[in-house]
């Protein structure tokens, strides 16, 4: 026999004991479920196999979001738990047979480490853990980690048209990752991040236990705001600080192109975005578009968007005063209550109902291929650097392909904040994050477009953050490194993504989860690994 055909074999009886032991686990983690969970009916509610109808229909519901992840494996259970006893019974056994597990929020995963693995796995799915209370006299919250922000920001607006919450702009969002990651959005210059605005949580660690702040201890409170959560334990629920907000806001959104000057604009702006009053925080979203908005013709297309926690004419004098050239006038400018403001940044068009923040599969019907990536600017990128970036935006090719970069100011209440206040490191020095995105819509372009926004990362070296290169943890990226998920993680491996994502908070990070989870039970490809003994 030839050492091909011995290969050969070798591979196709590894491949079948691998599945047979697969199959094993499985069904001795289900017998092991159903001594926890004694009613028949409720098990039927909360498992789901490949051989129920229900599973297809809940892993598309995640998986379709981004049709560029793709595995080997999907998980061999779907568990979507009604309560914390039932997590409880998942985590225990699953430990005892050796089954991983990932913890899917409900939201949005840039890279699919929720819902995908290389080893045999169940996912977690927190769907059903959506309460959210709300407390106007004390001005807190408590909200479930199944909840989306649209949810949260309804419960809020729906108690009080003073109080509000510092968070994403994407209503699907899932509040269990998005927290745990920082949490940036449209008030984070006046309010900071979501994790600095979170006073308690509930986790269930590797254990079973279930603890609050108190219980875990200020270094494990201190990890899961904005060092990811899933890495120490599975977090169900957050309690919240509410914020004070007038009645009303003001939003506008300036387009501008190639031919209004708009790269002058934005070199101006990378001047004052992150020293504006703290009430103001202006955004850019940049794209290679038709030009007016059909004909045929691209150009580059920015838009400057902008919420001012404040009335028109207070807006306009800060606008007059640090930023002229946008030309900015009353008829740009909407005055709207902050509940109103996140549908118009979630792009719903005027006049949508509150109700559609409810519906957290509204924006889950399309999909496509995507993929993502970020960085930190320190000093003006220069004209020759931004028209370096138009001219990467001309060479996207590919029919139904798309790209945006995004620009979100920093300062404000972020940069008050030291970087060892929580995980999350991006703090003063920083004046704005770049969020890059490419999206296609068949799988013929992958290998292009991935490539393409690897060029433009690979272009942007020069102009932003060095030593580390720093990104945001929230816009998870592969390309920074992996663990070795089927086996043990060094710490010399797992740094080279996590001082990008953590800085110097990465070494605390290493040292908790050494302690709290040791044997690595939470992990993923990109989870803080424990040191080795």
């Amino acid at each position: 026999m030839t050492t091909f055909k011995k290969l050969i074999i070798f591979l196709f009886l590894s491949i079948c004991l691998s599945s047979s032991w697969a199959n094993k686990t499985h069904d001795d983690f289900l017998e092991c479920l159903s001594h926890k969970i004694r009613n028949s009916n409720t098990i039927s509610q909360v498992i789901h196999t490949p051989k129920n109808s229900s599973y297809s229909t809940i892993y598309n519901s995640f998986s379709h979001r981004n049709l560029r992840i793709t595995s080997n494996f999907k998980p061999s259970i779907i568990f979507t738990p009604n309560d914390e006893s039932q997590i409880q019974a998942a985590i225990h056994c699953s430990k005892k047979h050796g089954l991983q597990i990932r913890i899917r929020g409900g939201g949005h995963d840039y890279e699919g480490l929720s819902y995908i693995s290389e080893i045999p796995f169940i996912v977690i799915d927190l769907r059903k853990l959506r309460s959210i209370s709300i407390d106007t006299q004390k001005k807190t919250a408590w909200i479930q980690a199944g909840a989306t922000l649209g949810e949260v920001y309804y419960r809020i607006a729906e108690k009080s048209k003073k109080l509000a919450f510092t968070a994403g702009v994407c209503p699907t969002v899932g509040v269990g990752g998005h927290f745990s990651g920082g949490g940036y959005g449209m008030m984070s210059r006046k309010f900071g991040n979501a994790a600095d605005n979170i006073i308690d949580a509930k986790l269930i660690d590797p254990n079973g236990r279930i603890h609050d702040r108190k219980s875990m201890g200020e270094d494990l409170f201190w990890a899961i705001r904005g060092g990811g959560g899933t890495s120490f334990g599975l977090i169900i629920s957050w309690k919240v600080k509410l914020l004070d907000i007038p009645e009303k806001v003001t939003v506008f959104n300036v387009p501008r192109t190639l031919e209004q000057n708009v790269t002058q604009l934005v070199y101006k702006w990378q001047h004052i975005a992150d020293k504006v009053d703290d009430n103001l925080i202006l955004r850019i979203f940049i794209r290679n578009s038709e030009f007016p908005f059909g004909g045929g013709k691209r150009t580059i297309h920015a838009s400057f968007t902008a919420l001012y926690i404040g009335g028109v004419d207070e807006l306009l004098h800060e606008m007059q005063k640090s930023f002229p050239e946008l030309g900015l006038v009353k008829d740009d400018c909407i005055e709207m209550s902050w509940i109103e403001s996140t549908l118009f940044f979630a792009n719903f068009p005027r006049n949508t109902s509150l109700d559609v923040l409810l519906n957290w599969n509204t924006t889950t019907n399309q999909s496509g291929f995507f993929k993502g990536k970020s960085d930190y600017v320190q000093h003006p990128i220069s004209i020759n650097g931004l028209e370096g970036i138009w001219k990467l935006f001309n060479q996207l090719v590919g029919e139904n392909s798309g790209a945006e970069v995004q620009f979100s100011p920093y300062g404000g209440k972020l940069s008050d904040i030291s970087e060892s206040e929580t995980p999350f490191p991006h703090r003063a020095g920083n004046i704005f994050m770049i969020e890059y995105a490419v999206y296609w819509g068949n799988i013929e372009n992958s290998q292009s477009n991935i490539a393409w926004i690897r060029k433009l990362y690979g272009y942007m070296g020069k102009y932003v953050s060095k030593s580390p290169r720093a990104a945001y943890f929230n816009y998870r990226d592969l390309d920074l490194g992996v663990n070795n998920i089927s086996g043990n993680t060094s710490y010399a491996q797992a740094r080279i993504w996590g001082v990008k994502y953590f800085k110097n908070n990465f070494d605390r990070l290493v040292k908790i989860k050494t302690k709290f989870d040791p044997t690595n039970f939470f992990r993923n490809e990109q989870s803080i690994p424990p040191l080795l003994s």
